[in-house]
């Protein structure tokens, strides 16, 4: 009997003594992330939103001293985001490599059968805010309302183009839904970043662009851009005489949803410092400000919410792939 007493007070102690090496393992990881550079990878070019927001989070964690190790943003565009979601893919397990998430091309991308770049080979880490899109033209342009461009559009033999980022992107989806709520026809030419795009109409040689009001906002502020519509829901503080598509009878609410993601395979503990280090980024006032002047739909989501909203707008994203031709040919 005392043997057997023995025996079970020993496995007990053994079963603490695990427990407590999990736990000290599972903190020395927590505070030992990260342990070498951080590279924060952007599907775009320099200057694109996806690229600006990358940076600036970047610069914010150097500022707030939250990371000792260096930082590194590593653009690879092309494929609508696909060169940049294979490269993550191809980083399993290594907690090392963020990437800087534009839910738009994002969530197509993982929604897409024959890519098989399936939500099941990221980490979603963490939602910051969504950044609206603007229907958006020159100052001097002949489109002096929303209206004027659907008329047109309507009239002309020959469909007018619009500027967006890529042919999946959020301007993209926000030009279709504009076609589907309007009855309007448009073309499009696909830019590397959205800041080319808005070049691209400042320069007179695409007549608009549904790209982030916030890649246009210092041409706005310059006025040499107008805005004609905005996708929020309530007008944009920045802009209180540019009405929503809404409210002008159209249901268009769309934005690139700014956020972050890990490759598949990290360990659990990396996720929770990294969630921890990027929530305090959300909490400073560095992001507060510019997210109040970049006009900017401020929402945190951890890791497990964001995951969940992720699903979510895969769900939802099939009618815009069907659409497209996008789905797997049989």
């Amino acid at each position: 009997m005392i043997a057997g007493r023995r025996n079970i007070v020993s496995r007990i102690g053994i079963t603490v003594a695990s427990a407590a090496l999990a736990l000290i393992a599972a903190t020395v990881t927590a505070q030992s992330y990260p342990s070498k550079t951080v590279e924060f990878v952007a599907h775009v070019n320099p200057g694109g939103g996806t690229d600006v927001f990358a940076r600036l989070i970047m610069e914010i964690i150097g500022r707030e001293k939250l990371i000792s190790q260096p930082m590194i943003v590593s653009n690879r565009a092309g494929g609508a985001g696909t060169v940049a979601f294979n490269y993550i893919k191809s980083k399993r397990g290594e907690p090392h490599t963020v990437l800087t998430i534009a839910t738009g091309s994002f969530v197509t991308a993982i929604s897409r059968t024959d890519l098989d770049l399936g939500l099941e080979h990221f980490t979603p880490l963490a939602f910051f805010a969504r950044d609206p899109q603007g229907v958006i033209v020159p100052t001097d342009s002949k489109y002096k309302t929303f209206k004027d461009l659907v008329d047109d559009a309507k009239a002309q033999s020959e469909a007018i183009v619009c500027a967006v980022t890529s042919a999946t992107g959020t301007g993209r989806q926000t030009l279709w839904r504009i076609e589907r709520a309007t009855g309007a026809k448009f073309k499009f030419v696909t830019f590397k970043a959205g800041s080319e795009a808005v070049l691209s109409v400042l320069g007179g040689h695409v007549p608009f662009t549904t790209e982030n009001v916030s890649e246009a906002w210092a041409h706005i502020e310059a006025k040499k851009m107008r805005v004609l519509a905005v996708t929020t829901e309530k007008r944009m503080p920045a802009l209180p005489d540019v009405p929503t598509l809404t409210e002008l009878g159209y249901k268009v609410q769309i934005g690139t949803g700014r956020g972050f993601g890990m490759p598949a395979g990290v360990p659990k503990e990396a996720v929770a410092a990294m969630e921890a280090i990027l929530e305090k980024v959300h909490k400073s006032a560095l992001w507060r400000d510019y997210s109040q002047k970049n006009m900017y739909e401020d929402r945190w989501m951890g890791s497990a919410a964001f995951a969940g909203y992720l699903a979510e707008q895969r769900a939802a994203q099939k009618e815009f792939i069907d659409s497209i031709g996008l789905s797997r040919k049989p």
